[in-house]
């Protein structure tokens, strides 16, 4: 198991830009895939983005594609996301997610650890 912290959420006019980190510790963070999710008010948790285990390989949702990047650094056990020419469809609560497993990547079942999540607002 992995305890994950969110952190660099805030508001900020669209067009704009945010930079959210996750933090984990617990165990060893290079074993672990990891995710981004967010959920809006009123709508389901839906999946944003995926790092591998190395970095190498990356997953995004159609709609963030081009604006947003995730990365991680294993040896600081933290994981960001980048989210660049954000509109107020982005407004949500952000949540990252870990596994040990490689299913799923695109499911919030496929993951098994998660933060308490960071709040994004992008004001019109």
């Amino acid at each position: 198991q992995v305890q994950l912290v969110e952190s660099g959420g805030g508001l900020v006019q669209a067009g704009g830009s945010l930079r959210l980190s996750c933090v984990a510790s617990g165990s060893t963070f290079g074993n672990y895939r990891v995710g981004w999710f967010r959920q809006a008010p009123g709508k389901e948790r839906e999946f944003v983005a995926a790092i591998s285990r190395s970095g190498a390989g990356t997953y995004y949702t159609d709609s963030v594609k081009g604006r947003f990047a995730i990365s991680r650094d294993n040896a600081k056990n933290t994981v960001w996301l980048q989210m660049d020419n954000l509109n107020p469809e982005d407004t949500a609560v952000y949540y990252c997610a870990a596994t040990l497993d490689y299913g799923g990547v695109y499911r919030e079942r496929g993951y098994d650890d998660w933060g308490q999540g960071t709040q994004v607002t992008v004001s019109s």
